[in-house]
């Protein structure tokens, strides 16, 4: 799968320019985004212990500032930190999976509907500007940049519902099932790539539409479409998974 992760170990480098705390910061911002893409992608198996020591590598970085970039994911569900063992990707039951993406359908149902009463005509022309943007990493089946643009997506329509009780609610789940998110489109059975594309157009028209309650059951169905590829996918015998777009 497509990563943002260099195989050659060239390091990240820190922003040029004076300001030592802003570039800490961006650095370890960087840091933490490529290592969050590594792990939503699965290029660690589910369960399995994270390779400090070739991340690093990888990274061109130091154990402290990878570590200090895993105790984010830790709070964001991604993975769990064992007590002086290092850290292992999360693997969440279908059980697991079948109530989260249940909290999810509802969170985004409601997002939808708040955000029909109070989106501007500028944040809806944003959204559809990403909505194209998304359609074009679609036809050229790259994965990685259609799921970063698609989060983008359904994290503007939860923003513009202008209710910070709902955001941080919905910005704690879905940090825990961002990965299977992913991985669901590879669901083989149900086409699911194609079919989420022509759901984005449902939601993108009735959005324009300012039409709340057909908006939230729209995402509503969503979620739950996701929710049983991901669950499908979870289920595929892992010889059979497909390789990257």
């Amino acid at each position: 799968m497509k990563s943002t992760i260099p195989d050659t170990g060239v390091p990240i480098a820190p922003p040029a320019g004076n300001g030592g705390d802003r570039q800490e910061a961006s650095l370890h911002g960087e840091i933490l985004l490529r290592l969050r893409d590594y792990v939503v992608e699965g290029n660690i198996p589910d369960g399995a212990r994270v390779p400090e020591r070739q991340l690093c590598a990888m990274l061109g970085i130091s154990r402290t500032p990878l570590r200090e970039a895993l105790k984010v994911l830790a709070s964001e569900g991604l993975i769990e930190l064992l007590p002086n063992r290092g850290a292992r990707v999360r693997q969440l039951s279908q059980r697991d999976l079948e109530e989260l993406f249940d909290v999810m359908a509802g969170l985004e149902s409601l997002a939808g509907r708040l955000a029909c009463e109070a989106i501007t005509d500028e944040e809806i022309t944003a959204i559809e500007q990403l909505h194209y943007e998304m359609y074009g990493h679609y036809l050229h089946r790259d994965m990685h940049g259609y799921f970063q643009t698609n989060q983008r997506i359904h994290e503007s329509i939860v923003a513009a519902a202008r209710n910070e009780t709902l955001k941080s609610a919905y910005t704690n789940f879905a940090g825990r099932i961002r990965r299977v998110r992913y991985s669901a489109n590879f669901a083989r059975k149900r086409q699911r790539w194609a079919e989420a594309m022509r759901e984005h157009e449902t939601i993108l028209d009735a959005l324009r539409r300012r039409a709340a309650s057909e908006l939230s059951d729209i995402l509503f169905q969503h979620l739950r479409n996701k929710r049983a590829a991901a669950i499908e996918h979870l289920t595929e015998p892992q010889e059979d998974a497909p390789a990257s777009p």
